[in-house]
């Protein structure tokens, strides 16, 4: 069980960066790599559980990302990157648009300065909620034996952006449906795909919440841009969590 406080970033390193067109494409490759969802799957790759909804959205009200129109002159707007599990489209920018015959951009052209040219960068990438969704403490209701994962904190992932290693601010013990006390040095590992095929249920509408970062990086030279990524609770089954003391033991 996956609070919105954490999972926001796994949100932006395993779908935001992944599905930036000219990162599956392999031109961006020296900052944070490439990506494994590559043009080719487009439209076939099961990313997710059936349940996994994801919009790149220009528009979010408060979105760190929301612009009237992108450094190229494009219109914001809101499209679909990932439908009921199924990839279905990437960010763009004109160049990127061109290059693999869609019919235009969708706004995703930023540069952090006037010194530095526009490059395609992150939209604000979102989980969606399940309309009349479970609360949180429903979703918790449901879980016979296992954690309540609150706050990011520490990461790592691979340069196709695939596999990773996520850690949280606080781990609660679920018992029976309820929560029984806190434990510590834990992280969960997956692949992308293994991950957000095993979540069996997201939250309704209001246990969505925007989190976001103010650094992202990319390019070279190197620019920042500030991203947000919305997120109901959601529920993962079967994931691999381990001991990050043993491990270090090792």
């Amino acid at each position: 069980m996956v609070d919105p406080s954490n999972l926001w970033l796994t949100i932006h390193e395993s779908i935001g960066h992944a599905t930036e067109l000219d990162r599956a494409l392999g031109y961006e490759a020296a900052y944070a790599g490439t990506s494994f969802a590559t043009f080719d799957q487009l439209g076939k790759l099961r990313y997710g559980s059936e349940v996994m909804n994801v919009t790149g959205d220009r528009t979010a009200e408060h979105g760190l990302a929301t612009i009237g129109y992108d450094d190229e002159g494009v219109a914001a707007q809101s499209w679909d990157l990932v439908k009921g599990g199924t990839l279905v489209g990437y960010q763009l920018d004109r160049r990127i648009a061109r290059l693999t015959g869609f019919e235009r951009s969708n706004g995703c052209a930023f540069a952090d300065s006037p010194g530095h040219v526009p490059v395609q960068r992150m939209a604000n990438v979102s989980l969606q909620p399940a309309p009349g969704g479970p609360s949180t403490e429903e979703l918790i209701g449901d879980v016979k034996n296992g954690l309540y994962l609150v706050g990011d904190r520490s990461w790592s992932i691979d340069m196709q952006r695939y596999n990773f290693q996520f850690t949280a601010q606080r781990a609660y013990r679920i018992r029976n449906g309820a929560l029984a006390g806190q434990v510590r040095d834990f992280a969960y590992q997956a692949t992308t795909t293994d991950f957000w095929g095993s979540m069996t249920a997201v939250g309704g509408p209001r246990t969505y919440v925007l989190g976001g970062a103010f650094n992202c990086g990319k390019a070279q030279p190197g620019q920042i841009a500030a991203v947000s990524h919305g997120c109901p609770s959601a529920l993962f089954r079967g994931v691999n969590i381990l001991n990050t003391t043993q491990e270090a033991g090792r």
